[in-house]
């Protein structure tokens, strides 16, 4: 399950990095030559030929290797900005305001959610251990708390939706949001990417 969510979160970031690159390699101007005095204007259709050479290199394993590096620069960096928050380089689903705030209230809250997956790990090893009667009580016990988180994943997304509407105002409200939080307070915290930068306690304001 970890390797499965560390494999998505790369291809992710593998597919922003290169969308962020390719602007970046398409927006450089070709470099355009003195014109030469004494030689003759060029025709119109001269002109119109000349405008439809492609601007690629012609190299195209060169050109591969640049697109491939600009691709590793803007990984490194993306992966940069997880660890410190850099709104520049951040994936397009975490860039904003108001995500950096559904983060901060998230991280500086103590849920149940972000337990779940080491409570059912537990459960599955220790089942091989328990009597059908035990191992019944603890599966009537794991439903009563998967309930419970979702109870608080509703209950967290609606708190930060009203502290968004009082602060950004409700017609501000980016959509998506309350699925943002919750899926984020589900997240262990020394998994949550981008990582924590408040302490327990430390509410936004």
């Amino acid at each position: 399950m970890l390797g499965r969510s560390k494999k998505t979160q790369n291809q992710i970031l593998d597919a922003e990095a290169r969308s962020a690159a390719q602007p970046e390699a398409s927006s450089q101007p070709a470099r355009k030559l003195p014109e030469k005095k004494g030689v003759p204007t060029p025709t119109r259709r001269q002109q119109e030929a000349a405008r439809k050479r492609p601007l690629v290199h012609n190299d195209r394993k060169a050109a591969r290797a640049a697109q491939r590096k600009a691709v590793q620069d803007q990984r490194a960096k993306m992966r940069m900005a997880m660890e410190t928050g850099d709104e520049k380089y951040l994936p397009a689903r975490d860039r904003g305001p108001q995500k950096r705030f559904a983060r901060d209230y998230v991280d500086a809250r103590w849920g149940i959610g972000e337990w779940l997956l080491i409570v059912v790990l537990i459960f599955l090893f220790a089942s091989f251990l328990m009597t059908e009667e035990a191992r019944a009580l603890v599966a009537f016990s794991l439903w009563a708390l998967m309930i419970a988180v979702i109870i608080e994943c509703w209950w967290v997304g609606r708190q930060v939706a009203k502290r968004i509407d009082a602060k950004f105002g409700r017609e501000n409200r980016e959509r998506g949001l309350r699925f943002y939080t919750a899926m984020r307070s589900l997240q262990m915290r020394r998994l949550r990417l981008p990582k924590p930068l408040v302490s327990r306690g430390q509410y936004p304001s």
